[in-house]
């Protein structure tokens, strides 16, 4: 379970303000395996509970230490006293307030029911296998090797054009003279990539190239003159079922999580 966002901010901006202005020796929160409260502020226990969700939050890959509980124990006590103050304020009683106060219940609920559906109609093999071989066979993308010059003027890469075919090097030419800081460096190459990489005219005209074959018209986008040479092609390797296990299930459980919206949906009266 995951604290709402703002609360989460807030609880790190108070752990800083806590290392700079509580004593070094607060006593250890947490993660006590009891049911003793964290700390009492003016006679209101703080849970143990409390300590243990926000120590996931603050942590972040950090080791447990008493460096870590004495923050999380300041930040709730912090947190804790602010709130009764904004209480005595009455400021619990703003609209405003309270609406944001019942957007992070809602929200922390919503979160709670999904898990939970999640949870109840687990992702299986078979789904998994089946939706990794329907990947499988699915016609993939072919994807490209190539290099490109890029210029201003049309004017300058029919020239660049004219020098190809008078046998000048394009790895020569593309770093004398392309625009492309990315590619220009290393003589024009471009990584290997399908055609989603690239805006639709240069896409259309490398896919229209043979191996080998440099465009003999120059090819105009939003960047400017393109000349393009097409090194090589490939079928993109499909990984094994075991590299991308993890990748399916996400996948899988997101649909769980749209099937279950769309089935409170259903049965709902929305107005």
């Amino acid at each position: 379970m995951r604290i709402a966002p703002l609360t989460a901010l807030i609880l790190v901006s108070l752990s800083q303000l806590a290392q700079a202005q509580a004593p070094a020796a607060s006593p250890a929160p947490a993660a006590a395996a009891s049911n003793k409260p964290l700390a009492v502020v003016n006679g209101k226990p703080i849970p143990a509970l409390y300590g243990e969700l926000v120590e996931k939050q603050m942590a972040q890959g950090q080791p447990k230490s008493p460096q870590l509980d004495a923050r999380v124990r300041d930040s709730l006590v912090n947190l804790e006293l602010l709130s009764q103050e904004a209480a005595k304020k009455g400021l619990d009683k703003d609209p405003r307030v309270a609406a944001m106060l019942n957007i992070g219940r809602m929200d922390q609920l919503a979160k709670a029911y999904l898990e939970d559906y999640v949870k109840a109609h687990p992702v299986t093999e078979a789904e998994i296998k089946a939706t990794y071989d329907k990947a499988k066979a699915e016609a993939v993308e072919p994807e490209y090797l190539a290099h490109h010059i890029l210029v201003p003027t049309e004017a300058e890469a029919k020239k660049l054009i004219a020098d190809l075919n008078k046998k000048a090097k394009f790895d020569d030419l593309a770093k004398k003279y392309s625009k492309d800081p990315g590619s220009a460096k290393n003589g024009g190459k471009l990584d290997w990539s399908d055609r989603r990489a690239y805006v639709p005219e240069f896409s259309n005209a490398l896919a229209a190239l043979k191996k080998g074959e440099t465009t003999q018209t120059p090819v105009k986008t939003q960047f400017g003159y393109h000349i393009i040479r097409l090194d090589d092609t490939r079928k993109p390797q499909i990984p094994p079922l075991d590299a991308v296990r993890g990748e399916i299930t996400q996948q899988l459980q997101q649909q769980r999580v749209r099937q279950a919206i769309e089935a409170a949906r259903a049965g709902a009266k929305i107005e």
